[in-house]
């Protein structure tokens, strides 16, 4: 393909993708721009905010490697993501590639050993956009090892694709449907740790809870088992039991179901707002 071809190519999905924002169609859209310009694996779009975890907003990732890419990654290993933390200290670039963030260090880290090793992945970067009340949204293209890492010439396209792109996000995320749906709004923030102590607390024992807590705040079964001095093999029973009460199947599920709740805070006064969250209207 030509550079002409490539850019007259790059304009047309952009394009598209600028006629489907505020829509559902916008990421499937963005997705296949970006494919159009070098090959990626496993896109994904995630909302990051300092106080609660994360959430997975749309993904092309098969349903194989969904608990490696985005369970694993959520049942603690997200708060040592160098992505998580670069997006969480007021970043200033609009993409970043993970070998440069770690300096070339990644291979030597706990995260890398306690889960990016794990994810079949060999190279990643995203693309952000830094959002009102502490938001900020990340676009993530990944390599496997049938395609390498990118090149240096990939990088550079991909550098001169990053400020159309987080614009893009940017301003998808102020459509009314988006925000009221995925933002956190003002006034919510500093009931958050409130949230945190009474999610649940009318379902689970004592225990449960104390392992729910844990886990919503971005914590591994070991580090919970360490910190309520209990067995791993422990943790994990109450995991399981916690699922099944809290009828989730994931870590992904809790957590939305977490979210959703943030808005019946006010209402529950110190109680349980999944109670609140849950009863008829």
């Amino acid at each position: 393909m030509t550079n002409t071809e490539q850019l007259s190519r790059w304009n047309r999905e952009l394009a598209r993708a600028i006629a489907a924002l505020g829509s559902e169609r916008f990421f499937p859209a963005l997705f296949e721009a970006i494919r159009g310009q070098l090959p990626v694996d496993y896109p994904q779009v995630w909302l990051y905010h300092k106080d609660i975890p994360p959430q997975l907003l749309h993904h092309d990732i098969p349903p194989k490697a969904y608990r490696r890419q985005v369970d694993d990654y959520l049942a603690g290993p997200y708060r040592e993501d160098p992505f998580y933390r670069t997006s969480m200290d007021r970043p200033l670039s609009k993409l970043y590639r993970l070998d440069r963030v770690t300096s070339g260090k990644l291979e030597q880290s706990e995260y890398y050993h306690r889960y990016y090793a794990k994810t079949g992945t060999v190279d990643e970067c995203i693309f952000l956009a830094r959002l009102e009340g502490s938001h900020v949204l990340n676009l993530s293209i990944m390599r496997l090892p049938s395609k390498g890492p990118f090149t240096e010439s990939e990088h550079e396209r991909l550098y001169l694709m990053a400020e159309p792109i987080s614009e893009l996000l940017k301003t998808h995320t102020e459509h009314p449907e988006f925000a009221t749906k995925h933002l956190i709004q003002p006034g919510i923030d500093h009931h958050v740790n409130t949230a945190f102590r009474t999610f649940g607390s009318s379902l689970l024992s004592p225990r449960e809870k104390g392992v729910l807590e844990l886990m919503l705040r971005g914590y591994g079964t070991d580090t919970t088992a360490e910190r309520l001095k209990i067995a791993v093999e422990t943790v994990r029973r109450h995991r399981k039991s916690i699922y099944k009460k809290l009828d989730v199947s994931s870590q992904t599920d809790l957590f939305s179901l977490f979210i959703n709740t943030l808005s019946c805070i006010s209402e529950a006064g110190g109680s349980d707002p999944l109670a609140v969250y849950m009863s008829p209207r």
